[in-house]
């Protein structure tokens, strides 16, 4: 039994069934029950229930406070003869499952003898206060149709009210495919060698040989000779704090830009700090606010207090090959280039193959073959070189992807990166022999080495003899600051040990590799329906669907009911704001999450107006805007930096997230969240075309991102480029 109401407040009630069958049967669905929810026992007096979708008939209403307990059942009634019931078989349903929660159980209605139809049905429940109720009323007078806000959704105050047609059977096609578009040039469906898409071999491209700096070949001399030992590293002169002293220089200015929109800061070597000292990018930054916060805060920490060396990150990746290191690379120069660092991805392997072929067979990569150890190491110690060339001239992150699997090569690493740079070792261990098997297969499918092998089989026996002779010297990473993700991948769970390990963005890092995963999973991004604001061109607000934007959420939920029909654990993403919640009501029988983080970028004191009335009123702003979208803040509002940084916690989520998301969220939010996953650069953020009435769908899984595009109808009043 369902408790009374307390007496506080009001008690909001939905009821949904769902049945594909029921329209089918000419049969409409009535409740009954003690009063007051519909006053009678007696099923010829029951209430109808008002048809919400194609297969969905809900009814709802607001109780009283300090009702009684109360019970009902549901009814089926002949449309051409109502006097004709079909009760639902078993006992009385107590009214919902408790405040604010949604209860699914199931009916059952004897059609004949032989014959029985089984429906869903859903009872939501939630306490509203006479503040909720009375927003509810102002809202049904200013837009002259019921709010929705905060579950009040469909409540009528002593006004009888019609609900516009719906378009679910006719608006909608049973194939999907019909309503995919062209994607945009930044993913596509194709499946591509993740290690291609990384830096070009710059040392090799210019020069068309390998390096001469002096330097780096006698490290290389070096280490084939066996002088380099594992400990040099742990032998170099160190100074009073147990740092790794850097070479002595003079009052070299060195720039740094770290975190979200932060500004760039110029240090000189000594202690003292002027502002004279501090400079900022004077290509279209000059005078234009950035992102605060957090990331910042740590930034300005980091360069003012923290070694010169720290300032630039490596982070050398470490494992068996199949074990997900160029997947895990990739993964993290995306994130970090999103936030706002400059970072590049340097393969290894691209580096071998362009100095040395990709027709090499297992046996170059024996331990004991001298001349493929040397090959190996000279191309690695060049993939290196290129990446602190780069830091010189202005990086900030770079990523090794090698094997690096014994100590011999990582002290080799270690001695290029001395008084330059900070190296982070992060080493991927995977043990499930399933996993390594699909990794296995797939590496020769895709891989550059294996493009001219006819027989596959053939390949994967090679790759697994290459395999065996890297166990056979693999060291694992003992040494210097470390990151072990063992066994992580499978999405089981797994361990993730780490060793001297400090700093903002060594820490970042380390969240975000406990939160990856390869579980393939869709990503359903999509903006609310056109609402009235869109229709009058105003900038924020929190206004209600227009007409067109109403039907979009009947067609979007009748999408997500087909597309995610066997994903029962997926769950619908929505911001605060109305106008996403609107859209996402039709859709039933999945958990909605509303995030704050998700609300359309503030427009600050300019919310609510036109384009044109900020161009007649605050010209200052509204030119600034135009000439930098990406930095431009609203006067007490945002930028496109600041929605950046509050959206870090979302795709934090999302990448741990193991089913299906669908986000229902606004063109500036969207724009953020989709450069992240097609690995955007920043500048262009606020350029991406996110159209109203469109699906983007994102594919995430071991191969990558794909991506596919579904318009389920035009936009009346299309805003791309605001």
């Amino acid at each position: 039994m369902a408790t009374a109401a307390s007496s506080g407040g009001h008690q909001y009630v939905s009821v949904k069934l769902e049945s594909p069958r029921l329209a089918a049967l000419d049969l409409a669905p009535h409740l009954f029950g003690s009063h007051p929810i519909a006053g009678s026992w007696d099923p010829s007096k029951a209430l109808p229930m008002e048809r919400a979708a194609d297969a969905i008939w809900e009814l709802s209403c607001v109780l009283p406070s300090r009702h009684e307990t109360m019970d009902f059942k549901l009814v089926l009634k002949q449309k051409a003869d109502s006097s004709q019931c079909i009760v639902e078989e078993g006992p009385n349903r107590p009214l919902g499952c408790g405040s604010n929660e949604v209860e699914m159980t199931d009916a059952v209605f004897k059609l004949n003898e032989k014959d029985a139809l089984e429906c869903k049905v859903w009872v939501e429940t939630e306490m509203l206060s006479p503040f909720d109720l009375a927003a509810s009323w102002k809202a049904h007078q200013e837009n002259f149709q019921p709010s929705r806000v905060r579950g009040t959704y469909d409540v009528v105050m002593d006004v009888t009210e019609s609900r516009p047609k719906n378009d679910f059977a006719s608006g909608l096609e049973l194939d999907l495919e019909k309503y995919v578009v062209p994607t945009t040039p930044n993913m596509g469906s194709g499946v591509v060698y993740a290690a291609n898409l990384t830096e070009n071999p710059r040392s090799l491209l210019n020069t068309g040989m390998s390096s001469n700096n002096d330097t780096t070949m006698g490290i290389l001399h070096n280490l084939v000779k066996g002088d380099a030992s594992p400990d040099h590293y742990a032998n170099t002169k160190k100074d009073v704090d147990g740092r790794h002293a850097p070479q002595q220089e003079g009052q070299r200015v060195v720039l740094v830009d770290r975190g979200v929109g932060s500004p760039r800061f110029a240090r000189p070597n000594n202690e003292t700090i002027s502002t004279s000292n501090i400079k900022q990018d004077s290509e279209g930054k000059v005078g234009m606010p950035a992102a605060e916060g957090a990331v910042a805060a740590a930034a300005v920490a980091d360069q003012m207090y923290g070694p010169k060396e720290d300032r630039k990150l490596v982070i050398v990746l470490v494992g068996l090959p199949a074990r997900g290191k160029t997947f895990t690379a990739a993964k993290l120069t995306r994130y970090l280039r999103w936030l706002g660092h400059e970072t590049k991805h340097f393969n290894v392997g691209k580096y071998r193959r362009l100095k040395h072929g990709t027709n090499q067979t297992a046996d170059f990569f024996r331990g004991d073959n001298k001349e493929g150890v040397e090959a190996r190491n000279e191309v690695a110690a060049l993939a290196m070189e290129d990446m602190l060339s780069w830091m010189e001239e202005g990086g900030q992150v770079g990523i090794c992807d090698a094997t690096n699997s014994t100590r011999n090569r990582r002290n080799m690493l270690m001695k290029m990166a001395e008084g330059k740079c900070k190296i982070i070792f992060v080493e991927t261990i995977c043990n499930d022999q399933d996993v390594l098997e699909r990794n296995i297969r797939l590496k020769v499918q895709q891989s550059p080495d294996y493009a001219e092998q006819t027989d596959f089989e053939a390949g994967v026996r090679d790759f697994k003899e290459r395999l065996a002779y890297y166990e056979k010297v693999y060291e694992p990473v003992e040494e210097g600051s470390y990151i072990k993700m063992i066994d992580m991948v499978s999405g089981n769970g797994g361990q993730l040990q780490i060793n001297n390990i400090s700093g903002y963005l060594p820490g970042r890092i380390v969240f975000f590799l406990v939160n990856c995963h390869l579980t393939p999973r869709p990503i359903l991004l999509t903006r609310h329906g056109e609402s009235l604001d869109n229709v009058g061109g105003r900038i924020g607000g929190d206004s209600s669907l227009s007409e067109a934007g109403q039907i979009y959420s009947r067609k979007l939920a009748s999408f997500v009911e087909k597309r995610l029909k066997s994903e029962r654990t997926a769950s619908i993403w929505t911001s605060t704001l109305q106008r996403t919640i609107l859209t996402a009501h039709p859709i039933i029988g999945f958990p909605k999450i509303q995030w704050r983080a998700l609300d359309e970028i503030n427009a600050g004191v300019c919310d609510g107006m036109t384009y044109d009335e900020v161009k007649k009123n605050k010209p200052e702003d509204y030119e600034s805007r135009r000439k930098d979208k990406l930095r431009y803040r609203y006067p007490r509002g945002e930028s496109y930096l600041d929605v950046i940084q509050r959206l870090e916690p979302v795709i934090i989520e999302l990448e741990r997230q193991r089913s299906p998301v669908v986000v229902i969220a606004h063109q500036a939010v969207l724009r953020s969240l989709y450069a992240y996953f097609a690995d955007k650069p920043l500048e262009e953020v606020p350029k991406i075309e996110i159209p109203l009435h469109t699906i983007i769908e994102i594919k995430m899984g071991v191969t990558g991102v794909e991506e596919k595009r579904y318009k389920l109808m035009d936009a009346v009043n299309p805003t791309a480029g605001i």
